[in-house]
């Protein structure tokens, strides 16, 4: 069996924990926790934004963001007559393709403590040609938790929060679980600060909230932090698998890392870009270069917050994204540490980024 070159078991630490848009304390724990052996300063912001401080030799600074966030759900109503099963009506938070919802485990965090459940799925031979054929829609997701309707009430009320259940595994080469987006980056993010001892410049670790519903944390950060440069790092489209032709794979996994080109929320800064690909190959380090045709990331949240600033995107080939099997390969990840490494500690405030 393969094995991880990096620290599985922090990554699987990061990625089974719950953390959706807006309720990401047990992530930032966790954040905290790390920073506070690697970095000179830690602090948190209104919003639940964590930011560990490296101090450089020079007042020019680099934030580099990934975030805390994955889309998860919120209680709206719990239904059922007396005397009958209880079941829980949902809000998304972030972007869910109901699809791969049916038939799903999944964790309801109440006050009282984690409950499980199971997202319901009727047998398909109980159904009609139209119910068959009829795309399923997100708003009719509902959960069910096993227990008669008047416990469900007593432990479960609107507003408790709801994560997809799984754990995170090995499967050949690969990573799989819940979470990868962005755990696997925010993973990058806090191995890179780990090894980075003396750096020219101050380097902003940043942690963000909310990316899931709108980038909302990065475009705060931006005006709080504002850097001179900033790096953001989140996964990718990995469509190199059977259904789909080579040139909508996007990027491949066991390619190396992936050198963001654009998105529908960015174009990144050309002079970033290509530094990150020279910095790559004198480092030797794997990559692939992006164009994502839709998707946006934090990188366009500093970018708009901060004003004219040079931005850069690292990220992660990712399969499966949105689900609960989000993939990725071994190698990319580490490629990823090393690029991030490799390019913070050869930044030296001098390079210049202007058009």
């Amino acid at each position: 069996m393969t094995t991880a070159p990096f620290d599985l078991e922090l990554l699987t630490e990061l990625t089974e924990e719950r953390g959706v848009p807006g309720y990401e304390d047990r992530v930032r724990d966790l954040v905290r926790r790390e920073f506070e052996a690697s970095v000179d300063r830690v602090r948190t912001d209104a919003m639940g934004n964590v930011v560990g401080t490296l101090d450089g030799d020079s007042e020019y600074s680099v934030a580099v963001a990934a975030h805390m966030d994955e889309i998860g759900f919120m209680v709206r109503h719990v239904r059922g007559k007396e005397g009958e099963f209880g079941f829980l009506e949902l809000d998304a938070l972030g972007g869910w393709d109901a699809r791969v919802l049916k038939a799903q485990r999944v964790t309801v965090h109440t006050e009282d403590g984690d409950l499980p459940g199971v997202i319901g799925s009727p047998p398909p031979h109980t159904l009609d040609e139209e119910e068959r054929e009829t795309p399923p829609e997100v708003e009719d997701v509902f959960v069910d938790v096993g227990l008669p309707v008047e416990e469900v009430r007593e432990r479960v009320s609107p507003g408790d929060l709801v994560t997809m259940a799984g754990t995170t595994e090995l499967v050949g080469e690969t990573v799989t679980g819940k979470a990868l987006d962005d755990r696997v980056c925010l993973f990058a993010m806090l191995e890179a600060a780990r090894r980075i001892e003396d750096p020219d410049v101050t380097i902003h670790f940043c942690a963000t909230v909310q990316e899931e519903v709108g980038l909302r944390g990065a475009r705060a950060l931006g005006v709080d932090v504002d850097p001179d440069l900033a790096v953001a790092l989140d996964v990718t489209v990995a469509n190199d698998v059977p259904e789909f032709d080579e040139g909508e794979y996007v990027t491949s996994l066991g390619a190396g890392t992936a050198i963001k080109l654009k998105d529908s929320s960015v174009i990144t800064s050309p002079k970033v870009h290509r530094r990150l690909r020279s910095v790559a190959e004198a480092e030797g380090i794997d990559h692939q270069f992006e164009v994502l045709p839709a998707g946006g990331t934090d990188t366009a949240g500093f970018q708009h917050t901060a004003g004219a600033k040079p931005v850069g995107a690292i990220s992660v080939p990712t399969r499966y994204l949105h689900t609960v099997t989000e993939t990725a390969h071994v190698d990319d990840v580490a490629a990823t540490i090393d690029l991030l490494t490799a390019f913070l500690e050869s930044e030296d405030g001098e390079h210049d980024y202007a058009l």
